[in-house]
């Protein structure tokens, strides 16, 4: 595709780009001018801690709602999108006699019955007693039969099977199997033997034993279930993988013939299996983790059959619990949200409703949405910015000084063919053979798990749909997706704090332009850089270019390492490594194109702040954010993002124009000495 690389017109398309976006109509009034100036702490020194400096105030005067375990501009701005979903939503449900298989009437029947906490109440736990009567009916000899059948009807047991892209073949699907079977959010949970873990792992214990003693199990034996279930899942973590082993694509690669799948895990009967999915002539599969897999038959072997039906039946209480009475949601949050995250109060129904459809159809409610709030003319402007934050990358590519020649082709190569996806789909996905009724909310949940794994299933010898997404429309993100290469952008992270076409330029580079910038450089992350231009997994860099990015990025890990977030948690900065390196790409990938603009070039100051000190400040505002202890805690060891202070700051102290633009010297917290300089992208 070619590229402008005249950008005198960037201002000006700033400027009108959403300028017809419905939804910027009820910005918040803290956006009104791009950027707020009570959220400063002017007590706070920006070269010591720019974080406090530039959101300091805004931390101060904006603590957490009792139903969150965090609050910023990501969380801010899905609340107003809820605002905006539920009034769409409630008034399909306010009519019954919408066209069947409409928009409309799915969404609102969905919701209509979700939101009948009465006959839900009356309900009990007997939607899910079928499930408990099949498990108490199982033998052992059907076992495999049993897991068939589940996976079809929507659950995964043991282990995870999806049909995925193959990631070096992208233009066909494959099989793909994977670690599971875990109710812990992660593996060294239960490995691990410091006091956090311990804790974790006894207040599991309990909560198991509350949801048996839910469905009428005396305490005394909910107690040994709990027990079971614990012993079970430790098992299956042992021959798991950590988080970080599986953040590698070429380790996660193992495709083989089902024969070879056979051999590995002998113990387990694979075709028996994939014959109940309907895959009967199945050859090839992609195991994510072969020694889970190795491993597997001796713990199915070595644990008795009558405790596998119990963690079965724990696997269906915890899978049903919000869709089931309240002493089960209420059980389900406390630990969940109120115990692991940190959440004082769980959202109210009408919100949690909303998150299910999300979750559940939200490119359905998408349609609606997208028709109401991001017309098509606000789509293609959108993707004139992207491109030209596109450009921006090809000449940082272009300039770089420690990579080759022959290196800087591909990388020139794999930029010019990236795919990109602004606002919603061109096609819709077609939701003409999922059913929806005002029956009962768990069987409408049971049927769009079904449906959603016949349409994937259904993937399986077809080619590889380019026009398919992965997020709603609704969504407050965005992506990158390396084995389609293309990055997206849905249209409801397209709002201020975002973008903003009150602000000015530099508060737009330095917050949407660096968003979208994070999404290109990671294309060119430490796992992104591993697949080429079509998406597959290719070593298209030379042996030296390599070891040069790797020097780089080591570099990274060890900043990041040492930033500790509360009490003793660090930022784990192996398992961040591709986020940061994102943000440091994002952020100077932006303000290359930033310095192109008038406002740039002038200089002019707007509240007592040159253009690039608003740069940083905009930067700065996206990720101003309040998090409980509880839920930092988590995140350092599940997330691959670093926390939001982490996040602002680091980047920072390896940019120059920041050093400048603060009067940031030599030995100052936000610059990196000399030799710990991190420049890569």
């Amino acid at each position: 595709m070619k590229r402008e690389k005249n950008l005198w017109w960037i201002p000006s398309l700033i400027l009108i780009i959403f300028s017809i976006l419905l939804l910027t109509t009820n910005v918040n009034a803290q956006y009104k001018n791009g950027f707020d100036l009570s959220n400063l702490d002017k007590s706070a020194d920006p070269t010591k801690n720019f974080y406090q400096f530039a959101v300091g105030g805004w931390v101060k005067n904006n603590p957490i709602p009792d139903d969150q375990v965090r609050w910023g501009s990501f969380t801010i701005l899905a609340e107003d999108n809820n605002k905006i979903l539920r009034e769409i939503i409630e008034a399909a449900a306010a009519k019954q006699n919408w066209e069947k298989g409409s928009a409309k009437q799915k969404i609102g029947d969905f919701y209509a019955v979700a939101m009948d906490s009465v006959k839900i109440e009356k309900l009990g736990y007997k939607p899910i007693i079928p499930d408990l009567k099949k498990i108490d009916a199982l033998n052992k000899k059907d076992l495999v039969k049993f897991l068939a059948e589940e996976y079809l009807n929507g659950n995964g047991y043991i282990f995870n099977f999806a049909v995925t892209i193959d990631a070096k073949k992208s233009d066909s699907y494959i099989p793909h199997l994977s670690q599971g079977g875990l109710g812990l959010p992660d593996v060294e949970y239960y490995t691990k033997d410091d006091n956090r873990s311990k804790e974790i792992r006894e207040k599991y214990l309990t909560h198991i034993a509350n949801m048996f003693k839910l469905i009428d199990v005396n305490p005394e034996l909910a107690n040994q279930y709990a027990q079971k279930v614990l012993d079970i899942e430790t098992k299956l973590a042992k021959i798991s993988n950590t988080r970080l082993e599986n953040r590698d694509p070429i380790k996660t690669y193992n495709k083989m013939t089902v024969d070879n799948l056979v051999k590995l895990s002998p113990d387990f009967n694979w075709k028996e299996f994939f014959d109940g999915l309907g895959l009967t002539n199945l050859n090839l599969v992609n195991v994510a983790q072969p020694k889970f897999y190795k491993g597997l038959g001796e713990v199915l072997n070595n644990v008795p059959f009558d405790d596998w039906k119990i963690y079965f039946k724990w696997n269906v209480l915890r899978s049903s619990a919000n869709a089931l009475s309240s002493p089960f949601v209420n059980e389900r949050f406390d630990f969940t949200q109120r115990y692991l995250n940190g959440a004082k109060a769980m959202p109210p129904r009408w919100k949690r409703v909303v998150q299910s459809i999300n979750m559940t159809m939200g490119e359905l409610l998408g349609q609606l949405y997208v028709e109401k709030y991001f017309p098509p003319e606000a789509k293609e402007r959108a993707r004139k910015i992207v491109d030209n934050l596109l450009v921006s990358m090809k000449e940082r590519i272009e300039g770089l000084e420690w990579m080759s020649d022959e290196t800087k082709k591909q990388a020139l190569t794999k930029l010019s063919t990236f795919g990109v996806k602004i606002g919603y789909p061109d096609k819709w996905r077609d939701y003409s053979e999922l059913e929806i009724a005002r029956d009962s909310y768990a069987k409408n949940l049971e049927r769009v798990s079904k449906w959603s794994r016949k349409q994937m299933l259904a993937r399986l010898g077809k080619p590889v749909d380019k026009q398919e997404w992965f997020m709603s429309p609704q969504t407050v993100n965005a992506s990158y997706n390396p084995t389609k290469n293309e990055i997206t952008f849905p249209a409801g992270i397209l709002q201020p704090p975002f973008y903003n076409q009150n602000a000015d330029d530099a508060v737009n580079y330095g917050a949407m332009g660096a968003v979208i910038g994070h999404e290109i450089t990671h294309g060119f992350d430490d796992q992104g850089r591993k697949f080429d231009e079509k998406g597959n997994i290719r070593e298209w860099w030379t042996k030296e270019d390599g070891q040069k990015f790797q020097e780089r990025a080591q570099k990274l890990v060890n900043e990041y390492n040492n930033f500790v977030v509360v009490d003793t948690f660090k930022v784990n900065g192996a398992l961040t490594l591709g986020e940061n390196i994102a943000d440091l790409g994002g952020l100077t990938v932006s303000l290359n194109a930033f310095k192109k603009t008038e406002q740039y070039k002038k200089g002019e100051m707007i509240d007592g702040f040159t253009p690039l000190q608003r740069f940083f400040l905009g930067w700065a505002q996206v990720w101003a954010t309040n998090a409980r202890d509880e839920y930092l805690k988590m995140q350092v060891k599940t997330d691959v993002h670093s926390p939001s202070v982490q996040r602002v700051n680091g980047p920072l102290m390896n940019i120059p124009e920041f050093w400048e633009a603060f009067n940031v010297k030599p030995g100052d917290p936000m610059r990196n000495p000399d030799d710990k300089i991190v420049k890569i992208w």
